[in-house]
């Protein structure tokens, strides 16, 4: 290529594919006998485009047979890679000792946090809130460094003018982020530090000046930096100026209009001295808006950048990049596409696929993929800025064996060793809180090897002994459940010694209390390991999160930061979610995924764009959180739609590939998405009379196929009919209503014996609040005394939570008392019977249950009494059959089936502790559900006679007969819903209410 003079700044069309064209133009253009491309440095915009650039280079010297290759020196300048490798390159020149070391910036962080309390006082956020404003404080003040924003502009007239016009928010939040500021940087001055991202800058333009003064004997070339950065900017105009070095732009559009280029606005150079370097029409959402700001910035015109003179082994046809122009138009410009002719619109060799929901869209895109990779040597890459989606992709390419080289990795917080940091971080704060605890123990990483068996045999039981309510804070009201699991396995208590010694110092901190934060770091790092051992830090993962730790606990020990416990496990997850775990090694060599970030620069043969969608991508622009953007407008820093003009050059130099697939999903996990604007704009360019001839249906009716089946048959009410031996079964007191109102349910229960599970940390169910209170008026019954004092002792032997005691007791104490007073109240009975079992025989079957309590008069009737912490039932249930106990307990004593309690029954009393405003405790009050006179309603002297042939009727039905157990055989019955899954309630239930069926 014929040199010239003036700066080297070229281009690479989106459709020669900037990697394998870059190296194909540097290899004979550099390339020196003895020692190859070792003489030549790559300042390069982040670690994975070296990558990709590498991968290039190996491609190329395959293509062309050469048996080894002598790789460049590749530096990093991005804003990606603050300094990694320019410091090392420049330090021969002196720049080490000229410019002062960086800050940390984990140290940085919390510090600011630390000012902003000190500033703010109790006005100041806590816990991992002020953690995160100091994060954002921290964003904010790099955002500035990186526009070469000092801090004596924001103290200027401009800027004080505008803050004194905002509203308060605005005001107070920019008055902090200035005074924290200035804080910060004395601070750095005093120590003789940078920031890193001044260092940056400092580098950038120590190295701009001293290659201008004496330009390097060795060349230099950027390629594929598009950071505008103003310091950045200087240093790629020198290097385009250097001899031998030049400047390369990926997807920079060169066949453009200059009317198209000037409508894209100023771009940072003002129209008029001393106007505004970012006009409010400006088109910050155009793919080439950023482009233009560099060369701006870089002093370079439009007319000064020339083509590359390669392709790469991918290129695309040339007529993709001229499409590819039209195709983000400025409004006014793309006005003509309707004078377009066909062929000037068509994007030849793109697809346009629409799903239904993302599960299929992911189904469809694995379809593609696993049918491009039956080509050898075809390469395949998925490109979405959506983590589930590439999670969906990547789990149903399993299917055939294929596992992708996902690049942007998966979050430490959703790693294993991530995950046991982060639930040791739950149990601390909540204080052996039921749900992280039983995660923790159960955790694939937690005693690993040998005797795991047996760890998870213990582990489980030890779940469904704190299935319910919580029980107190701590280790130590755990201590009766083992007790209690000790009586069929003695070795727990050993188990649960190891536990309770790894676990022991997590508790000593109090949750809402703050500690200095580098010693819960270590205590969570010495529990972990207690638990996992050295497997905790072993693969990537762990070693990733041994960084972090390490990171955290010193900084956090040498500032003193101090964090309330309850505020650590969001601490440790905001800090996992930034940081990407990647597998040692990659996947299959032919099959990537990638974000956005990851994607530039990267090449396949077939691109598939993922998540087309807005608020995918792109995403929605966020303003500032400190700064307003009238204040960013007035300093000269891009706006927030700036990041949608880079999320479109993505997408262009996606389309660069030969072939493209454009994919979106009808809807998302919250309802009906909107097609991305990108999308919309493809759509629009290509007409009706070419849309159709760029859909992709084949994968999507593939997709569909794949997982389709025949319309299951419509389900029927479930009518169970066991044989006579099953349904021989005793009947319970209580499970007569369920059998005459819900045979079903009775047929789960005490026929196949099923049970449902109270959750983890449930709230306080009726039944277990029934059995507190039962059991708290059996004790006082036996041992007489004072109510309250036994309550208290019975909620404290059950380890009731502090907050369910605070919200229940007080209600709980009230009725209580009420019926200590009510029984005083009534000298004419004696309590003869509490908590009593009794049994009777009737055709056949045993009955059993227990009386609450019975009371004897002086007459020698008796009264049956039933306490309800709920409400009781009503008179119509009584009537209906539905609400039998009373009347079942009642039989049972007239048979002198309950010891010490035979007698005739005349009373059938329900005791409730609910709220009644008679009573003067507020709470508490006893109710009959028999008919006195002439109200309507089961009579008082019928109410045994009824109870009976009730009884005796479910039993010649279903016990000794042969009638099936019909699901919701009376829809008035209000039963539990424990068993409407099993029955499939929601799929027949509509069908018999609208056939008004009461039977299958």
């Amino acid at each position: 290529m014929a040199e010239r003079s003036g700066p080297s700044v070229y281009s690479i069309a989106a459709h020669r594919g900037f990697a394998d064209a870059l190296v194909a133009g540097l290899l004979p253009r550099y390339w020196e006998d003895d020692v190859g491309l070792a003489r030549l440095t790559l300042l390069l915009p982040s670690q994975r485009a070296a990558r990709t650039v590498s991968e290039a280079f190996i491609r190329l010297a395959g293509e062309v047979g050469q048996a080894g290759l002598l790789m460049p020196r590749m530096a990093v300048v991005g804003d990606l890679d603050l300094d990694e490798t320019l410091g090392p390159l420049l330090d021969p020149l002196g720049a080490g000792e000229a410019i002062p070391p960086a800050a940390d910036p984990t140290a940085r962080w919390l510090r600011v946090a630390q000012l902003i309390v000190e500033d703010a006082g109790d006005a100041a956020p806590r816990g991992a809130a002020l953690l995160r404003q100091a994060e954002q404080v921290c964003r904010t003040m790099d955002r500035l460094l990186v526009e070469d924003v000092g801090p004596e502009q924001l103290l200027q007239e401009p800027v004080i003018g505008i803050v004194g016009d905002l509203a308060a928010h605005w005001a107070d939040s920019t008055r902090l982020f200035l005074k924290v500021q200035h804080r910060w940087l004395a601070e750095l001055e005093e120590r003789g530090e940078l920031d890193a991202a001044a260092r940056r800058n400092r580098l950038f333009d120590y190295a701009a000046a001293r290659w201008a003064e004496k330009p390097p004997g060795t060349p230099i070339v950027a390629a594929g930096v598009t950071s505008a950065a103003p310091a950045l900017a200087r240093l790629l105009r020198v290097v385009a100026q250097t001899p031998r070095g030049a400047v390369i732009l990926p997807d920079f559009d060169l066949s453009l209009d200059e009317a198209v280029w000037e409508e894209l606005g100023c771009a940072g150079a003002p129209q008029e001295p001393g106007g505004p370097p970012f006009g409010a029409a400006d088109a910050a959402t155009h793919p080439q808006y950023h482009l233009k700001l560099l060369l701006n910035r870089m002093g370079i015109a439009r007319s000064e950048v020339r083509p590359w003179h390669r392709a790469g082994m991918t290129a695309a046809p040339p007529a993709r990049s001229h499409a590819l122009s039209s195709l983000f138009l400025p409004p006014r410009a793309s006005a003509g596409w309707a004078a377009l002719p066909p062929e000037s619109r068509q994007l030849a060799g793109v697809r346009l696929m629409e799903t239904a929901n993302p599960e299929e869209e992911a189904q469809a895109i694995a379809l593609l993929i696993r049918e491009a990779i039956e080509t050898p040597e075809r390469r395949v890459a998925l490109v979405t800025p959506d983590r589930g989606l590439a999670g969906r992709v990547a789990a149903h390419l399993r299917r055939w064996n294929i596992e992708a080289d996902d690049t942007a990795g998966r979050a430490l917080s959703q790693t294993p060793a991530g995950r046991v940091i982060l639930l040791l971080a739950e149990v601390m704060a909540e204080r052996a809180a039921p749900v992280p605890l039983c995660a923790l123990l159960g955790h694939p990483l937690v005693a690993a090897g040998e005797g795991r068996a047996q760890w998870l045999d213990y582990a489980r039981a030890l779940e469904l002994r704190l299935r319910g309510p919580r029980p107190a804070p701590g280790l130590a009201p755990l201590q009766h459940h083992i007790a209690h699991l000790a009586r069929h396995d003695a070795a727990i208590t050993q188990w649960w010694g190891k536990v309770e010694a790894a676990l022991a110092p997590l508790m000593i901190a109090q949750g809402a209390e703050p500690a200095p934060l580098a010693e819960q770091i270590d205590l969570l790092a010495a529990a972990g390991e207690a638990l996992c051992g050295i497997g905790l830090w072993s693969r990537e993962d762990g070693r990733a999160l041994s960084a972090l730790i390490e990171d955290l606990r010193s900084h956090a020990a040498r500032i003193g930061t101090v964090l309330e416990p309850l505020a650590v496990p969001a601490l440790l997850r905001d800090m996992m979610d930034k940081v990407a775990v990647r597998p040692p090694y990659g996947g299959h060599p032919r099959v990537a995924i990638y974000g956005l970030l990851e994607s530039r620069m990267s090449r396949a043969d077939l691109v598939i764009c993922g998540g087309l969608n807005e608020g995918s991508w792109p995403q929605p622009p966020g303003p500032d959180p400190l700064l307003p953007p009238a204040i960013l407008r007035a300093l000269g820093v891009p706006g927030a739609d700036f990041r949608i003009g880079l999320a479109a050059h993505d997408l262009a130099g996606a389309l660069g590939a030969p072939e493209v697939v454009l994919s979106r999903a009808q809807r998302d996990g919250q309802g009906p998405a909107i097609p991305s604007r990108f999308l919309l704009r493809v759509r629009a360019l290509l007409g009706e009379d070419l849309l159709h001839a760029h859909q992709e249906t084949h994968a999507v009716e593939l997709a569909r196929m794949l997982d389709a089946a025949e319309p299951a048959p419509a389900y029927q009410r479930p009518e169970p009919c066991p044989s006579a031996e099953q349904r021989d079964v005793p009947l319970a007191v209580t499970a007569l209503d369920r059998l005459r109102g819900d045979p079903y349910q009775f047929y789960a229960s005490a026929i196949l014996r099923l049970r449902s599970l109270d959750p983890l940390d449930a709230e306080p169910s009726p039944a277990w609040q029934g059995t507190v209170a039962h059991w708290i008026l059996q004790i006082w019954h036996q041992e007489g005394g004072e109510l309250r004092p036994i309550a208290e002792r019975v909620l404290d032997e059950e380890n009731a939570h502090p907050l369910m005691r605070g919200l229940w007791r007080p209600r709980l104490l009230a009725a209580l008392d009420w019926i200590e007073a009510e029984i005083a109240r009534l000298p004419d009975r004696t309590i003869v019977a509490v908590e009593q079992d009794g049994e009777m025989i009737v055709d056949g079957v045993r009955i059993h249950g227990r009386a609450d309590r019975i009371d004897r008069f002086a007459n020698g009737e008796l009264a049956i009494v039933d306490y309800k912490t709920g409400g009781p039932p009503s008179a119509a249930m009584v009537e209906k059959g539905f609400a039998l106990q009373l009347g079942l307990i009642g039989l049972m004593a007239q048979a002198g089936g309950i010891a010490g309690a035979s007698g005739e029954p005349t009373h059938f009393e329900y005791w409730s502790f609910g709220k009644d405003r008679k009573s003067e405790t507020g709470f508490g009050y006893r109710i009959e559900r028999v008919a006195e006179g002439r109200k309507k309603g089961l009579k008082r002297e019928e109410y045994l006679a009824e109870s009976s042939h009730f009884l005796r009727e479910a039993i010649q039905r279903w016990i000794k007969g042969g009638e099936p157990f019909t699901a919701r055989l009376n829809p008035d019955f209000p039963g539990y819903a424990d068993y409407d899954q099993l029955m499939r309630l929601d799929e027949w239930q509509a069908r018999a209410d609208e056939t008004g069926d009461t039977v299958a």
